[in-house]
């Protein structure tokens, strides 16, 4: 068929409508040639229309085809040598999705085909493929950029204010009583107003997506009758997943996505994307030819210099992006400008974040791909995380990330796993990370809000099966219970899984108490995994990536209501208490007019810690003293900012203590708010005076409040 071209544009990339016609825009610098491919519907096993590309403007092939539509599927064939031990992999009977694509049709038919190789042919991926891969691979969509946002503004959460969700868009809705069944797992689901109710309630400021761009659904877990849940493993940057769509394949996922965001804004929640910028979903050698691997497989990937057949793996996935070339990290700086001014998300959580840091071989904080976020007037607004790891040499990089970011602490995860299981763990340690992890980022010049505390994640247990199990039961997984964590700083409290212990099962739920009430106590910025705050189980299975199921769906029929009210208590607890936020560290310092530092710590008998404590392994139980007066902050509107004073009383021993309440300076009259053994939060208590006792029971934590009027008349 014939058809009129224009030259079109290099920029933007990707396919830009623009009423009269659509632009396409690829960059391929080793190509010879591409076809642009149209289809007239997913089913079509061959396109309608082939467009060879004649203009190339700096390594980009560009055409503009008039009168093209929204909902114009495409695809792209790439010409160039087939030589892999050169890094070069280029197959035109592979169909290919563009990546700068804003929607992507639906998800991969897995087959022979889809791989630039002849599957069992003895010189494996040299080998040629010639086998048309179009029948079986999504095709890319033409999208209408065009929606109202009704003046859709972003909520611009401090940190100091946030509470953040980890939650997957499925998980969390697929077995919802309350929301209407035709929607449940989806972006709409998300955006329902039983969901939006549920979070404000919570205290909620911010929910952080588990990843929503199009992935790839591995073939060899499907061959097993598994899914890549969790959905790290991305092959489109720019384009919401086409599973969590309720109305349609053809762009409408965009705009149910923008639906979503606008939805949670009016309810003054933000939207966090967990997005995976260090791999693709194409593998490594072995692996299919979806995207990039076909359309330049040298100038995206970092491939090993002395054999480019192959890809270095900073991962554990197969590939890693080579965040180091220009055309890289346009790729990267324009998907999350994308993200932010297109679709309205107000921040990322990036995923093995030290992969993108890595200049050579060496994490190099400094790398242009913190510099150019860093310089960036949009990128460098919004909320950036980064897991500050990866499987590579030299990749934990907790507490060395730039100013500007916050990091998920695993310091502060493993540090307060240990205190509350009774590992043999400072004193000294605890205390830092209750206090915002200073001896990670003060020393450059960041605030505690540059620590993400978390005690659970999507990956591992959660903090049911973090009080019931020692040992990980993945053998759902089919890996013979060998994939996951093995150290998990759990601790079951006497037995392994259910039990009808009345005991063990107490136990576990002070436990679980004192776990959420240390997270939402400390300084730095806490993220709850969703389905905590009601006792979610995987039933011991620390590494449910594969289960997309029951094991992984929140169980709403079966929710711990206790559980749950404590942690709204808790959460608002924070949220009014300024003492709980802080804004910046600790000086240990007198405040002037009270002769009283802003923080102090005591032991069980009263008396102030000393040097020599900070470093026994044996001490389990202590006291902090948080002086609301020693907040060192002014209001929005220069009003000095003070609070309540709370002395906290945490004890991780194994039998009940007395304490001693410190002396009248501190404080006139402590009223009890919270006590871990009593299940109760923010709801006033017994009475104390200085000096007074008190007992704590085993394994638990108190909280006392002394309101600032007692401060003034004192």
């Amino acid at each position: 068929m014939n058809t009129i071209v224009y030259p079109g544009s290099p920029y933007p990339l990707g396919a830009t409508w623009d009423v009269e016609g659509v632009n396409f825009a690829i960059y391929a610098d080793n190509a010879t040639g591409v076809d642009l491919c149209l289809f007239n519907s997913s089913a079509d096993e061959v396109e309608s229309v082939k467009i060879r590309m004649r203009e190339r403007s700096h390594h980009i092939w560009h055409v503009y085809v008039p009168d093209l539509l929204p909902g114009q599927l495409y695809g792209y064939r790439v010409y160039g040598p087939f030589d892999p031990e050169n890094g070069h992999r280029f197959n035109p009977n592979k169909l290919l999705i563009d990546p700068y694509a804003k929607a992507i049709s639906g998800t991969i038919l897995w087959h022979d085909s889809l791989f630039g190789y002849q599957m069992g042919h003895p010189d494996e991926d040299l080998s040629f493929n010639d086998y048309d891969s179009a029948p079986f691979i999504p095709k890319s969509v033409v999208v209408d950029p065009n929606f109202d946002w009704e003046g859709d503004k972003p909520p611009k959460i401090p940190y100091y204010k946030s509470i953040i969700y980890e939650t997957h868009v499925k998980g969390f809705t697929k077995l919802h009583p309350d929301i209407p069944e035709e929607i449940r797992g989806t972006y709409a689901a998300l955006g329902h107003p039983v969901t939006i109710n549920y979070l404000k309630e919570l205290g909620i400021t911010a929910i952080e997506l588990m990843p929503v761009h199009q992935f790839v659904n591995d073939s060899i877990l499907q061959d097993k009758g598994l899914a890549n849940y969790w959905g790290y493993n991305t092959i489109g940057y720019f384009a919401p997943d086409v599973r969590y769509s309720s109305r349609g394949t053809l762009g409408e996922q965009v705009t149910e996505f923008k639906e979503m965001v606008k939805e949670l804004h009016s309810a003054g929640i933000e939207v966090i994307l967990d997005v995976v910028y260090n791999h693709t979903g194409e593998g490594n050698h072995m692996g299919p030819t979806l995207s990039f691997k076909g359309i330049d497989n040298a100038a995206y990937y970092r491939l090993i210099e002395d054999n480019k057949r192959y890809y270095m793996d900073y991962t554990g996935t197969g590939n890693t992006l080579n965040a180091n070339l220009p055309s890289v990290l346009r790729l990267m700086m324009d998907s999350l400008r994308y993200w932010i001014t297109e679709m309205h998300v107000d921040g990322f959580r990036f995923d093995l974040a030290s992969t993108l840091a890595r200049e050579l071989h060496e994490v190099d904080r400094l790398s242009a791909f913190f510099d150019i976020i860093h310089q960036d007037p949009i990128i460098s607004q919004v909320k950036l995380i980064a897991e500050p790891w990866d499987v590579g040499e030299g990749g934990y990089q907790v507490g060395k990330f730039p100013p500007g970011w916050a990091e998920w602490n695993g310091m502060y995860r493993d540090s307060i796993r240990d205190y509350w299981r009774g590992a043999e763990s400072m004193i000294g340690e605890f205390a830092l990370r209750f206090t915002g992890s200073p001896d990670l980022y003060q020393d450059d010049y960041r605030r505690p809000t540059a620590s993400i505390n978390f005690i659970t994640a999507h990956d591992g247990f959660t903090l049911h099966d973090l009080v019931s199990y020692n040992e990980k039961h993945n053998e759902a997984n089919g890996e013979d219970n060998k994939d996951g964590e093995s150290h998990n700083r759990s601790w079951n409290c006497g037995v392994e899984g259910p039990t009808d212990d009345p005991n063990i099962n107490i136990l576990r739920n002070r436990q679980k108490r004192n776990f959420l009430t240390t997270l939402f106590l400390s300084q730095g910025v806490p993220m709850l995994v969703a389905g905590d705050e009601i006792s979610r189980t995987q039933g011991g299975n620390n590494n449910a990536y594969c289960q997309d199921n029951e094991i992984s769906w929140l169980n709403w029929a079966s929710a711990d209501t206790a559980l749950l009210n404590f942690t709204k208590k808790l959460i608002h607890l924070r949220k009014n208490h300024p003492v709980f936020c802080r804004r910046r560290w600790f000086q240990g310092q007198p405040i002037r007019g009270t002769g009283v530092e802003d923080i102090n710590w005591f032991l069980p008998d009263g008396t102030e810690m000393d040097d020599e404590h900070w470093a026994q392994d044996f001490a389990k139980s202590l006291g902090v003293f948080l002086n609301g007066r020693g907040v060192h902050v002014l209001g929005a509107k220069g009003e000095i900012i003070i609070d309540d004073s709370f002395y906290v009383i945490f004890n991780a021993a194994h039998h009940p203590m007395d304490f001693n309440l410190p002396a009248e300076k501190y404080g006139t009259q402590w009223t009890k708010i919270l006590d871990t053994n009593e299940d109760r939060a923010d709801e006033p208590g017994e009475t104390y005076g200085p000096g007074d006792t008190i007992k704590v029971e085993s394994r638990s934590v108190v909280v006392l409040r002394n309101p600032i009027f007692e401060l003034e008349q004192a």
